[in-house]
């Protein structure tokens, strides 16, 4: 079968940067998925975009669906003739085949015989089949914000210019959007404003690199990255490359050419952070640090021109971002005229949850929260305390108003101008940390006393009031709450009861809706994400549930547990003793059915050698594993109980558990029972089944 390479390219005016990865990804998915549907086979499908065009080029692609034999059966043959005359049935089904009715078939099935007829029918060529599965690719896109333009009806993200639909060297006929589809594509809007006529599909790439146009997301990132090193290095500099930003701008160009440019030094005596800010979120630029690693004045930004007179362009640059760079100087002269204190009196207006309170009375409960934590983990309350009055202050001054994202590090400049202790300062840049699961956490004492507070403080008060998160909707953060509590205890090794930590952050709320049942939901919603934090370390599903099983209530200790039992899930004879802890499991459970579990074990009722064995194993392991278990030695207390393996499986294969005699199947569950309580000790290993 005839094979060829498809082009579909949509060309558009520039499209919002941040949404250009989803919709080309969606768009090369939603064709392949048409094509699969309709059983056309293909080889490679490959997404290409820039801000003015989304592309998709599919290699391989098979001329036409295959052939395929029908079979239709029509009524039974005892309907479809009368006297060995053919009935309407047959004749009706006869014609709706196309057929006279000797030429129907008879078909025998399980429940009779039938007539039938089977034909081959021709599959259809991509040349039909295309328009209908390009249009509804299109129509599927995940455009964030629709538009209309000119008189038209039609909506897309934005106007569109150009369809080109081919297959191999021909155009294949389709309307999308209004457009007839052409073999005419666009270069580069400046450069190579001509249409540019491909002879055929696999031209494309070679013939907008010729226009100007790296149609390649990655080819025209690593460009870029390419371009700012080179840039840097010859500036004796090290180029701060942000993967979110080298994305962004990889979406606002289609000919990168990096340019770099200066500021005046004196802006370097406002924080590198409020500078960084302006020039990543305002102007795109790339900053610059020198070998101290310290903010140089001077970036680099990506132009989308290759300017005969780049000076131009540079100074353009320069003049642009000087005034950006003066209101952050102005924002932060005019912030330090007040100290962070004196803003406390600010937080009042300022609105938490309309049902808890403003951030004064979050700070309030902050502060009580994060002494207690402080005093548990061996910091200084005080410096916990204050740190927590603090700790919001700086969202009521100029520069995080206008730059949200320097909240926590505008606290710490502005507590450090005030004199604040250390602690205090760095606390306050520490609490929002960790912000992501793989962030690191605070590193001081007091800065995990005050993002644990801020934390459990949220989680108590939003699930108090019957706001938790459901399904995609998760306006608080609790979930990214919740691992960064479990990240800060774990990582930090901090040995704190969870629940009592709720208990306390519940108790300083005068009155929650639901006061009654919060610690128990938010408890058990946070363990159950430690599902999610135990898959980004790498820990099976089934090793979390074995601890979960457990009533552990104290994250670090949770952890370890897992890391125990992941561990032990390794081990030859961990298949085996998790079989048997299963069997265990379920004989103790429908025996609690019947009658109270028996707790102790008779010695003299031990008849059979295996039962002998174990219970004698048993014992032996119970006081080698005890001093383990009371340090946590948990992975050391399984390697022990390891040895069980033999002995158990010897009881299985020769002791009768559920014999007749009642005080010898009593005696044998109560060994049994042992057996299972030294494993539960740790983990319910069952569950590895």
């Amino acid at each position: 079968m005839a094979s060829n390479t498809l082009l579909v390219e949509l060309g558009v005016e520039e499209l919002p940067p941040g949404a250009i990865d989803s919709l080309s990804d969606a768009f090369a998915t939603h064709i392949a998925d048409g094509l699969r549907e309709a059983e056309v086979g293909f080889d490679q499908v490959r997404a290409y975009a820039t801000p003015r065009r989304l592309a998709v080029l599919i290699n391989a692609l098979e001329d036409k669906q295959p052939d395929r034999e029908i079979e239709r059966r029509g009524p039974a043959l005892g309907a479809a003739f009368k006297d060995g005359e053919p009935t309407k049935a047959a004749m009706g089904f006869a014609r709706s085949c196309g057929v006279e009715v000797d030429q129907l078939m008879h078909l025998e099935t399980d429940k009779g015989t039938w007539l039938g007829y089977r034909f081959t029918q021709s599959g259809e060529t991509v040349n039909t089949l295309l328009p209908k599965i390009i249009t509804k690719a299109v129509a599927d896109l995940p455009v964030p914000k629709y538009m209309r333009w000119g008189a038209s009806r039609i909506e897309f993200s934005r106007p569109v210019h150009w369809l080109v639909v081919l297959y191999g060297s021909d155009v294949v006929e389709t309307r999308v959007l209004g457009l007839d589809a052409g073999r005419d594509t666009r270069g580069h809007r400046f450069h190579a404003p001509e249409p540019i006529a491909l002879a055929q599909a696999e031209d494309y790439l070679d013939a907008l690199e010729g226009a100007y146009v790296l149609a390649d997301r990655e080819q025209r990132r690593e460009r870029i990255r390419q371009q700012v090193i080179a840039k840097a290095e010859a500036l004796n500099a090290t180029a701060v490359i942000d993967e979110t930003l080298l994305v962004e701008v990889s979406g606002l160009v289609e000919w990168p050419i990096a340019l770099a440019g200066s500021f005046d030094a004196r802006f370097l005596e406002v924080p590198a952070e409020c500078l960084v800010s302006s020039m990543k979120a305002n102007q795109k630029y790339f900053h610059l640090l020198d070998d101290a690693g310290k903010l140089k004045p001077a970036f680099i930004t990506i132009a989308n021109i290759d300017s005969r007179d780049p000076r131009q362009v540079i100074e353009g640059n320069e003049k642009v971002i000087r005034p950006r760079l003066a209101d952050a100087a102005f924002f932060y002269e005019a912030d330090l005229g007040r100290s962070l204190a004196s803003r406390r009196d600010g937080l009042a207006s300022v609105t938490f949850q309309h049902q808890l309170g403003s951030l004064a009375d979050k700070s309030e409960r902050n502060e009580a929260l994060a002494r207690t934590i402080a005093e548990r983990i061996g910091g200084n309350s005080e410096h916990a305390g204050r740190a927590a009055q603090l700790a919001k202050c700086d969202l009521v001054t100029e520069m995080v108003q206008e730059f949200p994202e320097l909240q926590g590090i505008m606290g710490y400049y502005y507590a450090r101008h005030d004199g604040e202790p250390d602690a205090v300062a760095k606390a306050l840049q520490e609490q929002y940390l960790p912000r992501f699961a793989s962030d690191q956490i605070p590193q001081t004492a007091t800065g995990q006393a005050l993002a644990l507070a801020d934390r459990l403080d949220t989680l108590v008060g939003i699930f108090g009031i019957g706001q938790r998160p459901s399904g995609t909707k998760d306006p608080f953060a609790l979930r990214r709450a919740a691992i960064a509590v479990l990240n800060i205890l774990v990582k930090a090794e901090l040995d704190l009861d969870l629940r009592e930590l709720l208990e306390q952050a519940a108790a300083q709320y005068e009155a929650l809706p639901h006061a009654d049942s919060v610690v128990d939901e938010v408890f058990d919603y946070m363990l159950d994400r430690f599902r999610a934090w135990a898959q980004e370390e790498g820990i099976a599903v089934e090793v979390y549930l074995a601890v979960r099983a457990r009533p552990v209530t104290r994250p670090l200790d949770f952890a370890r547990r897992m890391r125990a039992v992941q561990a032990f899930s390794l081990r030859e004879e961990a298949t085996a003793l998790a079989a048997a802890n299963k069997r265990v499991t379920n004989i103790l459970a429908k025996q609690a059915h019947e009658q109270e579990s028996p707790m102790q074990i008779d010695p003299g009722l031990l008849h059979e050698p295996a039962e002998q064995a174990l219970e004698k194993a048993l014992e032996e392991r119970r006081e080698l594993t005890a001093p383990l278990l009371a340090d946590a030695c948990y992975r050391e207390a399984l390697d022990a109980l390891a040895a069980l393996r033999e002995p158990v499986d010897a009881f299985f294969d020769d002791v009768m558990v559920m014999t007749e005699d009642a005080a010898v199947r009593n005696n044998r569950l109560a060994l049994l029972a042992k057996l299972q309580g030294l494993f539960l000790e740790v983990a319910d290993i069952g569950q590895l089944q």
